[in-house]
């Protein structure tokens, strides 16, 4: 896939991160009805049972307002990459859940560790910074973008609210920023728009003709084109004939 390709429109832009909302809450589901007890499956840091969870912790969660919370900016975040980046998207993805698991499974010093806001985490830090080594203007304003949204999250990397893993939203934001440095050299480049060529004249393009040089709307009047032509009449001298052709203005 081209970097161009990147930035073209397909399917599975929206359907892979429906795919992972749907497993989310398909879980939690399980999780209400069925066996409640699978909360226990969380990472625990420094134990050898609790390594499980470094897999299954983002599909565990809390309560309904936990489960809620981390929804929408999964999804939000989990498109946009998947629209960016999407030849690196499963990538970062996949490793993300594992490197950032095994960052709190290795810093936490107790508890039972769930939820999706790790991987949020992870979302947030690698759009964030690829954006900014990208230089690319298109994703700089994605990295804006992101930090006008979720920006406050990044108090919530510090010990500020009891029963919240702040280690796992660090461990979030730690890996982003190193998955945003490995990936580095691969920078969409979305395709050029024609205003954007470096050869590009304004002048030349039927549709730029429709605005003046403050940028304003006008209506170009029906184009009349004229044919010079000169012939010789009967009596032997050079005449000269105009011909003009109007061309009608379709929306009359």
């Amino acid at each position: 896939m081209s970097n161009n390709q990147q930035f073209k429109y397909s399917n599975s832009i929206i359907v892979y991160p429906l795919i992972i909302l749907f497993a989310v809450w398909l879980v939690f589901w399980y999780q209400v009805r069925i066996d409640g007890s699978i909360n226990n499956f969380g990472i625990r840091p420094q134990e050898l049972e609790g390594l499980f969870g470094i897999v299954t912790s983002p599909f565990l969660h809390g309560d309904i307002n936990h489960i809620y919370n981390n929804s929408v900016p999964l999804f939000v975040l989990s498109l946009s990459l998947f629209y960016f980046y999407n030849k690196i998207a499963w990538k970062v993805i996949g490793f993300g859940i594992l490197l950032s698991g095994a960052l709190t499974w290795l810093i936490a010093n107790h508890g039972n560790h769930i939820g999706a806001s790790g991987l949020v985490y992870v979302l947030v830090s690698f759009i964030f910074f690829k954006g900014i080594f990208a230089k690319h203007y298109r994703l700089i304003a994605l990295s804006l973008l992101v930090i006008f949204l979720y920006g406050s999250m990044i108090w919530y990397v510090f010990p500020i609210k009891a029963g919240m893993s702040w280690e796992g939203h660090l461990s979030g934001l730690i890996t982003g920023l190193l998955f945003a440095l490995i990936f580095r050299k691969q920078i969409a480049k979305p395709e050029r728009y024609k205003w954007e060529e470096p050869h590009y004249n304004e002048d030349d393009d039927p549709f730029m003709k429709h605005f003046d040089e403050n940028g304003n709307f006008i209506e170009l009047k029906p184009e009349i084109e004229n044919d010079l032509e000169i012939e010789d009449n009967s009596e032997g001298t050079k005449e000269l004939k105009i011909r003009y052709i109007f061309k009608k203005d379709d929306n009359e």
